[in-house]
């Protein structure tokens, strides 16, 4: 009998959110799970870890049918770090976070605790994968991507991960029916522009509430950005090795030991 993989389930929306319960779902007909998450939101956090602050983990049960659940008070990144380090007996197989209530194509994979769950788990040598939906919505119909979300697990799995990559997968908020297809594709050039509305609180006291937009500048057709708006799943091959290596020989031509 094939022995099941270990899968540690984390992600950036809280242990209770639609998203990671789909997630969940999926994984147990794949494998053994364990779930490590944050007790609350913890979006938009990035690759931050807890430092300053005590950091509580409760054992808890909100699925009979998972091995183990954990909430975390802590970032996503925390989540993955004390689940290798203290709560897991063995190093998963394979590490899955999400499925996110919204996009994380493009730049937004900078900010993403979503991502950032499966980049560290990619740094401990964990193959991983990032799971989002285009829909931000706590109502969002994760049921109908559940198929794809399996069979790109079940390929990571048997395929294996390319060294120092983990994949940040997007769907588009189309139904199942109009969906084209899985493509690989590159992260798109686009940026947030911000602006901050500025208000004053009943003290007087001057505040701040973050906006924007989204703002693509590639025309690319082989990147996340295209395929999520011509009804493609995104599958993106993220690094966390950060170097530029196509700047370091024009670095070197700036004689800085002269």
């Amino acid at each position: 009998m094939k022995k099941r993989p270990l899968i540690l389930v984390t992600n950036d929306d809280g242990i209770a959110a639609p998203g990671i319960r789909a997630l969940i779902e999926v994984m147990k007909t794949i494998g053994d799970v364990i779930v490590v998450a944050p007790d609350s939101p913890q979006s938009g956090k990035g690759h931050a870890v807890t430092i300053d602050a005590t950091l509580f983990c409760n054992k808890i049960n909100i699925d009979d049918q998972v091995a183990e659940e954990y909430s975390c008070s802590g970032t996503p990144v925390d989540c993955v770090k004390l689940a290798v380090n203290e709560l897991l007996r063995k190093k998963p197989d394979i590490c899955v976070s999400g499925i996110n209530h919204g996009s994380n194509s493009s730049v937004n994979v900078i900010y993403s605790g979503t991502m950032s769950a499966a980049v560290e788990a990619g740094i401990e040598g964990i193959p991983a994968i990032g799971f989002s939906l285009c829909d931000y919505s706590w109502d969002a119909d994760f049921e109908s991507i559940k198929d794809q979300v399996r069979t790109i697990t079940l390929s990571a799995l048997k395929n294996g991960m390319p060294k120092g990559v983990v994949l940040n997968v997007n769907f588009p908020k189309i139904s199942k029916e109009a969906v084209r297809g899985i493509k690989i594709c590159r992260q798109a050039n686009a940026r947030w522009v911000e602006e901050f509305d500025k208000r004053t609180n009943p003290q007087g006291r001057e505040y701040y509430w973050l906006t924007g937009k989204f703002i693509s500048e590639d025309k690319g057709e082989d990147t996340d950005e295209w395929a999520l708006a011509n009804g493609y799943i995104s599958v993106v091959p993220v690094q966390f090795d950060l170097t530029a290596h196509h700047a370091i020989q024009t670095l070197n031509t700036w004689s800085l030991n002269d």
